[in-house]
């Protein structure tokens, strides 16, 4: 029909194969542009301006082993357990310094970058780089250690998810593949009490003082694969959760033994696991 070009948007057509269209999204999200130094002062004004001070009132942290940070230069692999959506903000609040400039997030690409403002946003106020999480991803992969390489620390929950019940689920090897392609230590981080905060599948958030553990620094080896190096992790996290309900001397001499309390929980119904879930009173 005459007129309607430029007035409409032409059609395709039907005997020539239309490409396949650009994702915005996901894990094809492009973030480039939250690591401007426009972006990273805005970042940091929002973190020291909003974000430090309301995680301190609601989380009310308490650190321990903050100078193992000074035993390492960045970038740096940070990994810790993960059971609430307060665990990114409570760690980017904590860290400051030479680590807090230039730290990105990976986040689940199907959940935190699933929707054009939602990406934007958390690219923006956590520097959030999208993951996958469901299955293995080159992109991921790529992003994260070409972030490394240019100085970027990176803060990764190797469950994949938040935990259900508090308890440690089972660690995937990204963390430690990571590291090993990298060559950049890990530094684990043991984070309790945000679960009593925030935990997963409530909305209402209840304050609760929090324990934020940093340990020694996992070093590369080249005589170590990705299931060695994730069992050091899982190690370094028991005894650091053990440091965290007790204290340093005897959490690390059971550590030396071996005998460090298992992360995974005992094998029983879901109240009880509940109730012995270290540090805490099981939400109603």
């Amino acid at each position: 029909m005459p007129f309607e070009f430029p007035m409409k948007r032409p059609t395709w057509p039907v005997k020539v194969p239309a490409p396949l269209p650009v994702r915005s999204t996901g894990v094809e999200y492009n973030t480039s542009w939250s690591r401007s130094p426009i972006a990273r002062k805005l970042r940091s004004a929002f973190i020291d301006t909003l974000l430090r001070p309301g995680m301190y009132a609601i989380a009310k942290p308490v650190v321990r082993g903050g100078s193992e940070l000074e035993l390492v230069e960045p970038p740096v692999i940070f990994v810790a357990n993960h059971s609430s959506h307060l665990d990114t903000p409570l760690i980017l609040s904590i860290l400051s310094g030479k680590f807090g400039d230039k730290t990105a997030v990976a986040a689940a690409a199907d959940y935190f970058f699933d929707r054009t403002w939602k990406a934007h946003l958390f690219s923006l106020t956590l520097g959030a780089i999208p993951v996958e999480r469901k299955r293995p991803d080159r992109t991921s992969a790529k992003l994260a250690i070409s972030l490394i390489e240019d100085g970027w620390n990176l803060v990764i929950f190797p469950e994949g998810g938040r935990s259900p019940d508090g308890w440690l689920q089972e660690i995937r090897g990204g963390a430690a593949y990571i590291a090993q392609h990298t060559k950049r230590p890990i530094i684990p981080i043991h984070i309790s009490g945000t679960y009593q905060i925030l935990s997963k599948g409530h909305s209402k958030i209840s304050p609760n003082s929090t324990k934020v553990t940093f340990g020694h620094p996992i070093m590369h080896s080249d005589d170590k694969d990705v299931h060695q190096v994730n069992n050091d992790i899982y190690q370094s996290l028991a005894r650091l959760a053990d440091e965290s309900a007790t204290d340093w001397w005897d959490a690390t001499k059971r550590s030396a033994r071996g005998e460090s309390p298992s992360l995974s929980g005992p094998d029983s119904a879901a109240w009880l696991r509940a109730w012995k879930l270290p540090n805490s009173k099981p939400r109603r």
